[in-house]
């Protein structure tokens, strides 16, 4: 079974940064396939960004070019850098892996962005 720990979650106001950390177990965290995802109230999960074993991403369009998605495997960490933060980008975020064809979902962080 895999755990996924994310931190780094908060208060910022608008314009600001953060900096979300996701921490997995298991020994394969290089082969991974890992993302953060998001949820507003009333609104569905949605993806933010991917990253793949190979170091590949995506982003959403409403994130592009403020996000950042990183990893870490000697560490077993996914990271999501984000700046120029708005309002809208208030939400529950979510640590996502796929190992093997199973998906995994960790227990979210609230960002909460201040206008």
């Amino acid at each position: 079974q895999v755990q996924l720990v994310e931190s780094g979650g908060g208060l910022v106001q608008a314009g600001g940064s953060l900096r979300l950390s996701c921490a997995a177990s298991g020994s394969i965290f290089s082969a991974y396939f890992m993302g953060w995802y998001r949820q507003a109230p009333g609104k569905q999960r949605e993806m933010v960004a991917t990253i793949t074993a190979g170091g590949s991403t995506e982003y959403a369009d409403s994130v592009k070019g403020r996000a950042t998605i990183s990893r870490d495997n000697a560490k077993n960490t996914v990271f999501l850098q984000m700046s120029s933060l708005k309002p809208q980008d208030t939400a529950i975020y979510y640590c996502h892996a796929i190992i093997v064809g199973r998906a995994y979902w960790g227990q979210g962080t609230q960002v909460t962005v201040s206008s």
